[in-house]
Parts: C-alpha cells; sequence; structure tokens
C-alpha cells in the first residue's frame, strides 16, 4: 500500500492555496511545503505507482528509480532555497507561479508515460512565462510572448511525436525511443527546444535576464535540466547529441565573453554547461551517465547561487550592466565570497561540486575514445573560469567606486546563498554523498594526482593569463547577435514575399480565375454557336489573303455585331459537322483510356 503523495500534486495543490494565504502564513507557508516535499520523497519507494487507466491505457503518476528520485531531491532543494531567497517579496504570484513551475518540472521527473509528461511539460511551458511577466515590464511581456510561442512550438512537437509513437507501438510507456522515424525525431526536437541546444537556444539568454531578480534562480534550474533528464531517458547513447552538446559548450562561452549583462552572462553560462550534459548522454557509457546526473546535481545548485548573487546585485544598483558597475566589494563583501563560491564550483576548481562532476563527463569521453569531446569540455572550463570566475566578478566589485546608494540586503537573500554556497562544498569535499545517489555502479575516484593536478594547471594559467592581460581588457555595451537572428530575419523575409510577389500573384489569379474566366464562360454560353464561327473564321483570316480574306473579315465583323442574338435557324451541314467533332473527341479519350490499362 502507498502511503505518499505523487510529489508533482503536493506543489500543484500549494499553488492553488497561496493566493489565498495572508503574508505571514504565505512566509512560513512556502518552506514548509518543501520540506514535507522531502520527506514525502525520502517515503518513496523504487516501482510504478499511482497508475490511473485512461482510454486503455495505463497512465503512471510515479515512476520510481535512482534517477528520477536524484533529479527530484534536487529540484525540491532548489525550490526551498529560491523560496528563502524569496521570502521577502509580498506579491503571492509569484510564489505561487513558482510551485506551479516546479510542479509540472516534478511530474515531468516522475511521469511514467506519455500523456503525463505532455501534461507537466505544457504546465511547466505556462508557468515559467508567468515568472517572466511578473517583472511588469513592456520588454518582458514582448519576450515572454516569444518565449512561450517557442515552448508552444516544442510542446506541439512532442504531443505529435507522442501520438505516432503510439500509432506506431501501441504504447504510451516513457521510456528509450527506437531511432530513426517520424516519432523519434519529433521527440527530440521537443525536448533540444527546452534544453537550449543550438539553434534553439536563443530563447534562454533572451527570457532568463527579463524574469524578477528570484524568479530568474527558478528558470535556472527546472526547464533546461528537466529537459536533459528527459534526454536520457529517451536518448542515451544517440551520438548526434555529443556533437551538439559540444557545440553548446562553445558557444556558450563565445557569447559569455562577448556579453555586457551579467545575467544574460549566465544564461549563455547555462547554455554551455548543458552542452557537458547533453555531449555526456550521447556519450552514453555508465560512467557517462553518471555523470550527467552529478552534474545536473552540481550544476542546479551552483547556478542558482550564482543567479542569486546577480540578482542582489540588479535589486541593489538597479542595473545589470557591466558597463555601469564597479566598485561593489566594500558594500557586498559577503555576496562577493558566496558569488565565487559559485564561481569556483562552475569552473570546476577541486573541494567543489562541480569538479567531482564535470570532471567524471570528461573522463568519459576520454575513456570512450572522443578525444575532441576531451579536448573541447577540457579547454570550455578555462573559458569558464575566464568570464564566471575571473571577468565578472572583476568588473563587477572592483575598479571605479560609482557611488551607488544602496539599501540593505535582505537577510533571507544572504541565507539562501549561503546554504548553497555550503551544499556546493560539502558535496565538492565528500563526493561519495552524491556518488551514492548516481544510478549506474563505477569505481571512479575524482581526487587523484592527475585529475587534480591537471585542473589546477589548466585553471591556474587561466588565471596567470587574465591577470597579466587585465588592463587590456575592456568592456563595452554591445548587441549580441545569436542563433534568432535567422529566424527572426527569415520570418521578416517570408512576410515580405507574402505581402508583395505573393500578393500580387493571388490577386492575378484571383481576377483569372473568378473574373476573367467566368466572364468569357458567361459570353460563350450567351451564343455557343455564334462563338465557334466566330472563333474559326478568326483563326481562318491567319491563311487568308486579298479578297477572300477582306470577306471573312466582312462575316467576322457581322457576327460579333449579331452577337449574342441566336440563330433561329442553324444549317444542317453545320450541326452535323459539330456532333461529328464531338464523337470524335469522346472516342479519342475512351481510347485511350482503354489502352492505359
Amino acid at each position: 500500500m502507498v502511503y505518499w503523495i505523487p510529489p508533482s500534486l503536493i506543489f500543484i495543490i500549494a499553488a492553488i492555496i497561496i493566493p489565498f494565504l495572508s503574508l505571514r502564513a504565505q512566509k512560513v507557508f512556502v518552506l514548509i511545503v518543501p520540506a514535507f516535499g522531502l520527506i514525502n520523497l525520502f517515503s518513496m519507494h523504487e516501482g510504478a505507482y499511482w497508475k490511473l487507466r485512461f482510454l486503455g491505457q495505463d497512465i503512471v503518476l510515479a515512476n520510481v528509480d535512482k534517477v528520477s528520485f536524484m533529479f527530484g531531491l534536487v529540484f525540491i532543494i532548489l525550490l526551498f532555497i529560491g523560496m528563502i531567497f524569496a521570502n521577502h517579496i509580498k506579491e503571492h504570484w509569484e510564489h505561487s507561479a513558482a510551485f506551479f513551475y516546479a510542479g509540472g518540472t516534478l511530474g515531468v521527473v516522475f511521469a511514467g508515460d506519455f500523456l503525463s509528461l505532455y501534461c507537466a511539460w505544457e504546465l511547466m511551458a505556462v508557468a515559467s512565462v508567468c515568472l517572466i511577466w511578473n517583472s511588469m515590464k513592456k520588454s518582458s511581456r514582448d519576450v515572454g510572448m516569444r518565449f512561450i510561442l517557442v515552448h508552444l512550438f516544442g510542446g506541439l512537437c512532442l504531443l505529435a511525436g507522442f501520438v505516432i509513437h503510439y500509432a506506431n507501438t501501441g504504447s504510451i510507456e516513457f521510456g528509450p525511443i527506437k531511432e530513426g522515424g517520424i516519432a523519434f525525431n519529433l521527440i527530440l526536437v521537443s525536448f533540444l527546444i527546452n534544453a537550449a541546444v543550438l539553434p534553439f537556444n536563443a530563447w534562454l539568454p533572451d527570457a532568463y535576464p527579463e524574469s524578477t531578480p528570484t524568479g530568474s534562480v527558478y528558470l535556472s534550474a527546472f526547464t533546461t535540466k528537466s529537459a536533459v533528464y528527459v534526454l536520457l531517458r529517451a536518448f542515451p547513447g544517440t551520438e548526434i547529441l555529443i556533437w551538439l552538446g559540444l557545440a553548446m559548450a562553445i558557444y556558450g562561452i563565445i557569447f559569455a565573453v562577448l556579453e555586457n549583462d551579467i545575467r544574460r552572462l549566465q544564461a549563455y553560462s547555462v547554455i554551455s554547461q548543458v552542452g557537458y550534459m547533453v555531449a555526456g548522454i550521447g556519450i552514453g557509457t555508465d560512467i557517462a551517465i553518471n555523470g550527467v546526473c552529478a552534474h545536473a546535481f552540481s550544476h542546479i545548485i551552483y547556478k542558482s547561487l550564482l543567479f542569486m548573487a546577480v540578482g542582489v546585485i540588479l535589486q541593489q544598483t538597479g542595473t545589470s550592466k557591466l558597463t555601469e558597475l564597479s566598485g561593489l566589494y566594500k558594500y557586498m563583501k559577503p555576496i562577493f565570497f558566496l558569488y565565487m563560491i559559485g564561481g569556483l564550483a562552475i569552473s570546476g576548481f577541486p573541494l567543489f561540486n562541480g569538479f567531482i562532476s564535470k570532471s567524471m563527463i570528461i573522463t568519459s569521453a576520454a575513456e570512450s575514445h572522443v578525444f575532441s569531446a576531451w579536448i573541447i569540455l577540457t579547454f570550455v572550463s578555462c573559458g569558464t573560469f575566464m568570464y564566471t570566475g575571473l571577468k565578472l566578478p572583476y568588473f563587477t566589485f572592483f575598479g571605479k567606486d560609482r557611488g551607488f546608494k544602496l539599501k540593505k540586503i535582505p537577510i533571507n537573500m544572504i541565507i539562501a546563498m549561503g546554504i548553497g554556497a555550503f551544499l556546493c562544498t560539502l558535496f565538492g569535499v565528500y563526493p561519495k554523498l552524491l556518488y551514492n545517489m548516481l544510478p549506474n555502479h563505477v569505481d571512479y575516484k575524482p581526487y587523484t594526482v592527475s585529475h587534480v593536478l591537471g585542473a589546477l594547471q589548466m585553471l591556474m594559467f587561466t588565471g596567470l593569463a587574465f591577470v597579466i592581460l587585465r588592463k587590456k581588457i575592456s568592456i563595452r555595451a554591445t548587441i549580441s547577435i545569436d542563433t534568432d537572428w535567422t529566424y527572426r530575419k527569415g520570418t521578416e523575409l517570408f512576410i515580405w514575399f507574402v505581402e508583395n510577389p505573393m500578393f500580387t500573384f493571388i490577386g492575378k489569379a484571383k481576377n483569372l480565375f473568378f473574373e476573367n474566366i467566368p466572364n468569357f464562360l458567361k459570353w460563350v454560353s450567351q451564343n455557343p454557336v455564334s462563338v465557334v464561327f466566330i472563333t474559326t473564321h478568326t483563326l481562318m483570316l491567319r491563311f487568308s489573303h486579298g479578297e477572300h480574306k477582306e470577306e471573312i473579315e466582312k462575316q467576322v465583323e457581322m457576327e460579333k455585331r449579331n452577337y449574342p442574338r441566336f440563330n433561329r435557324f442553324v444549317p444542317v451541314r453545320n450541326l452535323l459537322v459539330m456532333i461529328c467533332c464531338f464523337l470524335l473527341a469522346y472516342l479519342l479519350i475512351y481510347f485511350l483510356a482503354n489502352k492505359q490499362q
């Protein structure tokens, strides 16, 4: 007998209750619910539970194993930290949207069938766009509209793929999908969109910076990592994911290095780090799958810490532009040190959680002899340290004091960051806490001499290069042209084509088929016999000359002048000729049709 509740339902019900609570009750309620969610999670056992029969199929609301448990655990932890960080907010709509968002995400994680997966997938999209719109800016409304259109397109791909998959297999069970076919490709595209895989990545840096400082914490974790989870479930070992992941890793660091907005910088960093996970899924070995799970777990924690730090900076200064920030260290020392823990974790420094997870994926690439992936992912770590651990803190916290008049930072924000920093360090120092949750039994030791020295050498040389060249590094306001430029310009070209050449063509076709041809047929129908004579005599004019031509011209003019008056008396010979022509045409068509058979 099952005494626990499907995790998604806990947070969906809580989201409905939140708007009816007083402010004081709300502050306590949003912390109690994640704690209850954790207790409920630890009471779950492996297996498929909460099955419902619908149209002859099993709907499984809770498919529990090590992978779903691990992702569910970190998502609930993130929600708890995020609620502490946002506990000073008086508006209940953001908390409600965050709980719906978490409920949809957990629904995806524990879905055992495509139907419940699809419903949770769409709930996640709607709730996340509410967090973007909650900032109440015109730019956020526009970005949110683009965001929801992209994700609704992804949802339609998922629905179409699910229906075709069901038609082909007769099952809606969610699991590994056989490679090839329309269903495989549609479902893969849907998951790639949510994972921000190139060329479907532009929605992420476009949308995340437009959210509220607190809302971006949830956005940094739920959508992309739930997409990693479903890719891991459905497409392990799909080779194309290796190269897509490597492209993401490189693309993310290039744009992050060029970026002036610190929240967009962190958004591009998400793309780069998810690239590690996507590449690991493509490799598909036991150690690679372990690395993906571990890195997703670690990334959710340290990336939320980084987004909390930049959220505090935005809230205190009113700007997120590097060109407008500097000299904040003396005002925000705790924020700086907490941020640096996240920066060292994402860079893969030893003793932090990023090192124990990222190195596992890199090792899996080497063991699988995918040396291009091993080289690229190793150097991407250096780039990550360059923009997250050096560029952003240097130009934000040091340099000229711009005289910001800062308010007191709410203590709950610092506590939330402290919890995130503690977890980054705890799992980095005691990796077995994380490794014991991994799905596959692999004997992997991150703290070997070669691993530690190799990581330190790469990162220290990166730091040395930055120190030497820091005075030559300039920051300036920039506009990054992302992959969305192609389909935005393509859409403009398509609209121009529709409004100009195609519109002209449609107008002419309309005149031809709805005016000219009907008018001609109407004219012919008034006296078909005269039309035949006029046409025949007009053709004869081309081959006539002299007096005979003049005679025919007079006859044509007379026939046109008398048209459309019917001839009461038609010569018998003309009728016989016409009947013979019709019979000949019929016989010809009949002969050709029988010959083809």
